[in-house]
């Protein structure tokens, strides 16, 4: 069978919120935890019931002052270490369950640093119940006599309740008996858990006031974890199948020692725009009893684990909601009204959430470290959507709240835009290691403080009159004392009403026939007989007189009283009206006084702030100041060492400029002496070989006599220096010269490890280390090492007269005892490279030249711009 195609839904638009529309700010409240030990450092003091300081503790760094800085924060209100369980319901939680019961939504949740007492306040322990437990005792001391049966409030699965009659509701409870397969509401005959039986005293309930009892009311329950950013429903019954995993005592299935997730649930929107958990159990309860049992029912299958920091550490964040349903009875105040669009549901959402932690501190591994940054994360986009809520309220901006980026705040996004109150408990731990945690925390909730929610509007409610139920019950109360005046109700059934009804009736003859022939004891007792019917006929007919003369009594008395109900209700309705004038005019006189102490408090703020950057201010200038000097007197003093320098090195070049031309000319002279020197030697030379040619001639001449040698000019000199200064021949050009290889002394049988960085250069030279059986690696491992006996590394460094110098370092690879490689080295092996034709620093030994050339090379005077690689020996004089 083919289904029918549906069209989807069309999606109703928003409603749009009017620009004046009454904003309340979010009512953060703090609490602070006693210590866990006396004499433990403490770094929060409260100071009024407003304030609260924070000293930083001894270990914490001092600022650039020397000083400690100590912050003070501000709430609506701070409890102390001695506040008790039912001040902080009083102040926080009570004025939210009043909106409940008016039909206006709610939320409460606890933030804090882990171990600071989130749980504890909103749970508490027996003898002194926490937020949750004393929200539900109230609610229940309020709607007890209003209450509905059974499934006469059902949930549509859609984030909306139905109303079915009372044949409907007795035959779903007859269902839900029968059926022992589905989970049974808990009964509040049953005995109560003892570690939550005595949370509540009698003394401390309390019940609302205000309450409509022409409404007839039912409370559901639901509970839920938010874990890793998913889902879970701590209220569902897992049906036993021998094929799925088991849970155990903490929630978690195990199969084969593995972890199985459970189920997670979705997110949903309904036809008003609110977010609800779709698929998620809600239970109705009747009693706080039974509120009681379904909540440690969730709670033991929540996820708590043992930390450093806590011995009970919530692992989750839980939301115990609790919905309000209430519906008008109709006109006789009988029955309730069969509409569903009359059915308004409120809800209360109670919020513990988990922890903020440092996992330094807490050392976490494994799960514990991944529900910690799910956790931190989970609290960073809380914090992240209140800066952008804050931002576009105090700027005027339009910036997307990122509520999608975590379960939680997606949950509860309705709130902060405006369907019901938001209040926040902040709970501080004092001690001293906290203190940072607790400053984030402190300017988160500084924060939050700023951001202004809408003020949820009264729900309309049905044009019925008022005092229906009282009515009712009036009436069925006199209807009673009448029928109790004329003889009480007419019961067939009752003994007593049949007897004197009997005695009322003529008495009958007797009826015992003695004789066949008698004929007067019949007679008598058809006589008898008659005049009991005529009695009987005439007690009808009175009585149906009686009846219709109460009838019409009571159709004028109804008269009478419509026409004064009438009257009542223009009068309550004016009443309404003025009551809703002066209701008005009070909130906007508590608003402005509201609002004339925000703005005296922020005064304060800023007057204060204002001072500290004064402070601030005059200390900078200060500073600046004798920074100034002390830069005047060093620019000062640096002038003067310049100038000092400055002339230092002017006397230092003219000192050196003349003592380079003293040095210059003393040179010229003294070649000039060594060039005279030897043209006089040249000269007596030739001298004596004339004279001992000219005394070997037979018959010769008589020998000159030689003259005086002149001492060469010095044009002779410049010529001669001018025609040894010719450039010389060019080399000739050197022949390509095939690069060998030079081979390494690692060339063993072993295995290397050729270790060659990659900021190493590769050098085109001649002799270049080769090593065989080699790995290279540019970074070691003990991989690569494992595999080798030998371990070679090359560095390369810049020697001193600008080569590159490579050294091998060697060393042999060994097994630890811890089973992993070290390297003991044991050689250094060094690789330089040298340019032949560049100069040497040292002294040459000796030269194939021959004395002429050397000679030659001696007198030779070196040009400007050339360099040798000869080293002239200092010749003295003869």
């Amino acid at each position: 069978m083919q289904r029918p195609i549906k069209g989807k839904t069309p999606r109703r638009p928003a409603n749009k919120r009017a620009n004046n529309v009454e904003k309340d700010p979010v009512g953060v409240y703090c609490r602070i935890r006693p210590l866990g030990a006396e004499d433990e450092e403490c770094c929060v003091e409260m100071i009024s019931s407003s304030t609260i300081q924070l000293h930083a503790p001894d270990g914490l760094k001092a600022n650039r002052n020397g000083e400690y800085k100590e912050t003070q924060y501000t709430f609506k209100k701070v409890f102390g270490i001695n506040t008790s369980q039912r001040e902080l319901f009083e102040d926080v939680a009570k004025p939210l369950v009043e909106d409940l019961i008016q039909c206006k939504n709610g939320l409460l949740f606890t933030y804090g640093v882990t171990g600071s007492g989130k749980t504890f306040t909103m749970t508490g322990s027996p003898g002194e119940g926490g937020l949750l437990p004393r929200s539900l005792d109230m609610i229940f001391n309020s709607i007890g006599p209003f209450q509905a049966k059974r499934f006469v409030f059902k949930p549509d699965d859609k984030n909306g309740m139905e109303i079915q009659g009372q044949v409907d509701a007795l035959l779903e409870r007859q269902k839900r008996d029968s059926q022992q397969s589905v989970p049974k509401t808990p009964s509040s005959r049953q005995k109560a858990d003892p570690e939550f039986a005595d949370m509540i005293h009698s003394e401390e309930a309390c019940k609302c006031d205000i309450m409509d009892e022409d409404c007839c009311y039912s409370v559901f329950v639901s509970y839920i974890e938010v874990y890793n950013n998913y889902i879970y429903d701590l209220l569902e019954d897992v049906q036993f199948d021998p094929i799925r995993p088991k849970w155990v005592a903490g929630g978690t299935p195990v199969r084969n020692n593995e972890f199985i997730p459970p189920q997670s649930k979705i997110l949903r929107e309904d036809q008003n725009h609110n977010m609800y958990v779709a698929g998620c159990t809600e239970v109705e309860v009747k009693s706080t009893e039974e509120a009681f049992e379904v909540f440690w029912k969730g709670q033991k299958k929540r996820r708590i684990a043992n930390t450093q920091l806590n011995r009970e550490s919530s692992r989750s964040h839980s939301v115990f909601t609790v919905k309000l349903a209430q519906a008008p009875l109709d006109a006789d105040g009988d029955h309730i009204l069969q509409d569903k669009n009359q059915v308004n549901v409120s809800q209360l959402c109670l919020v513990d959430l988990a922890g903020s932690e440092r996992t330094n501190r807490t050392r976490a591994q494994g799960s514990r470290l991944r529900e910690a940054g799910n956790i931190n994360q989970s609290l960073m986009t809380l914090r992240t959507c209140i800066e952008v809520l804050r931002e576009n309220q105090m700027c005027g901006t339009s910036k997307m709240v990122p509520y999608r980026d975590s379960k939680v705040t997606h949950l509860f996004k309705n709130y902060f835009d405006g369907e019901g109150k938001v209040r926040m408990v902040v709970c501080v731990n004092p001690k001293a290691d906290d203190y940072e945690e607790t400053m984030l925390v402190m300017r988160f909730a500084e924060m939050t403080q700023e951001v202004e929610v809408a003020r949820p509007v009264d729900r309309p409610i049905c044009g019925l009159a008022a005092g229906r139920r009282h009515r009712n019950q009036a009436f069925r109360d006199e209807l009673t004392y009448r029928l109790e005046e004329r003889g009480g109700p007419i019961n067939a059934d009752d003994p007593i009403v049949l007897g004197q009804v009997i005695e009322s009736l003529p008495a009958l003859p007797s009826c015992e026939l003695m004789d066949p022939a008698d004929d007067q004891t019949l007679p008598r007792l058809i006589e008898a007989l008659e005049k009991r019917h005529c009695v009987r006929q005439i007690m009808s007919e009175r009585l149906n007189k009686t009846a219709n003369t109460l009838r019409s009594i009571l159709q004028q008395l109804d008269g009478q009283l419509d026409a004064k109900e009438t009257f009542l209700h223009d009068q309550r309705s004016k009443l309404g009206e003025k009551e809703k004038t002066i209701s008005s005019q009070k909130l906007e006189i508590e608003r402005l006084e509201k609002k004339s102490k925000t703005l005296e408090y922020k005064v304060d703020i800023l007057q204060k702030t204002t001072e500290m950057y004064e402070q601030d201010k005059r200390s900078l200038q200060q500073e600046l100041e004798t920074r100034e000097q002390r830069l005047q007197k060093e620019l000062t003093d640096r002038r003067r060492i310049e100038h000092r320098m400055q002339g230092m090195v002017t006397d230092a070049n003219v000192k050196w400029e003349k003592e380079c031309v003293r040095r210059v000319n003393a040179k010229q002279m003294e070649l000039q002496n060594k060039l005279w020197m030897k043209d006089e030697k040249l000269k007596q030379l030739k001298a004596i070989v004339t004279e001992s040619s000219s005394s070997s001639r037979v018959g010769g001449c008589p020998t000159e006599r030689p003259e005086k040698p002149e001492r060469p000019s010095r044009d002779r000199d410049h010529n001669i220096n001018q025609k040894r200064s010719a450039s010389p021949p060019p080399l000739p050009t050197a022949l390509p010269v095939h690069p060998l290889h030079r081979r390494s002394h690692s060339a063993g049988g072993e295995k290397w490890v050729d270790h060659k960085p990659p900021c190493n250069l590769d050098l085109d030279t001649v002799l270049q280390p080769i090593i065989p059986n080699a790995i290279k690696v540019s970074t070691p491992s003990e991989k690569a090492l494992s595999k080798c006996q030998k371990y070679v590394l090359r560095h390369q460094e810049l020697a001193s007269d600008g080569e590159i110098e490579t050294k091998l370092i060697k060393g042999n690879v060994f097994k630890t005892r811890g089973g992993g490689q070290a390297v003991q080295f044991v050689d250094i092996e060094t690789l330089k490279q040298e340019c032949p034709t560049a100069p040497s620093r040292k002294r040459r030994s000796g030269s194939n030249d021959g004395p002429d050339q050397m000679e030659d090379l001696e007198n030779k005077a070196p040009l400007p711009g050339q360099s040798t690689s000869h080293v002239y020996q200092k010749r003295r004089k003869p």
